[in-house]
């Protein structure tokens, strides 16, 4: 892993509550290049130069620490997705761009994406991948207002979620093929939402406003 930057200011700054942050950031980094079970509390320690029982004044243990990395990731990831979705274009097209962030999310912060899938949730509250789920649910009924026939929105808005994380999970593994004359990831989003929202049989013209 590489070398903790800055390690001897973010020392001084613990007293002042950095410590924390730090360690929210260690844990990051430890599940983007090991996976999600690829450190310890002891890591999370030595990564940021302090003793492991430091780590309990602000954690109750590893799966806190995790919860509290997913619980940033999703706070992360939701506000990409509402960019996204308040931007310019037709219902479809700014749909179709909350899918183009969350594949973007995924690459660019595999730590928070591991995290939010993977970590066990805390006890109060509902777990991250509830949460996206029913942003996602919110998304759908507010940009096709006039519904899909008579296909629950819930559907949709879980094929949409799975087909966007299998391919970003694909496309991670390095196991989505590409070459000339295949179509990236971004585009089989993009054709995959099309065919799906035209699949559900929305009323009022929306997927042809696309």
């Amino acid at each position: 892993m590489r070398p903790w930057r800055g390690e001897a200011s973010d020392r001084r700054g613990y007293h002042h509550g950095n410590l924390k942050e730090a360690l929210i950031e260690a844990a990051r980094r430890f599940i983007a290049e090991r996976g999600l079970g690829g450190f310890t509390l002891v890591d999370a320690a030595r990564l940021v130069g302090v003793s492991p029982a430091a780590l309990y004044r602000h954690f109750r243990g590893r799966e806190a620490l995790l919860e509290e990395v997913a619980e940033r990731g999703f706070a992360d990831l939701a506000a990409r997705l509402g960019r996204a979705l308040r931007g310019p274009g037709t219902p479809l097209e700014r749909f179709t761009r909350m899918g183009e962030a969350y594949l973007t999310f995924a690459e660019e912060e595999p730590g928070y994406y591991a995290a939010i899938f993977e970590a066990r949730p805390a006890a109060a509250g509902p777990p991250p991948d509830r949460d996206a789920f029913g942003l996602l649910v919110e998304a759908l009924r507010t940009t096709f207002p006039e519904g899909f026939g008579t296909v629950d929105p819930r559907f949709v808005a879980l094929e949409v979620w799975s087909l966007s994380h299998g391919i970003a999970t694909l496309a991670a593994a390095g196991r989505l093929p590409v070459g000339p004359g295949l179509p990236t990831k971004h585009d089989l989003l993009r054709a995959g939402v099309l065919a799906l929202v035209h699949g559900a049989g929305a009323t009022g013209g929306v997927a042809d406003r696309g």
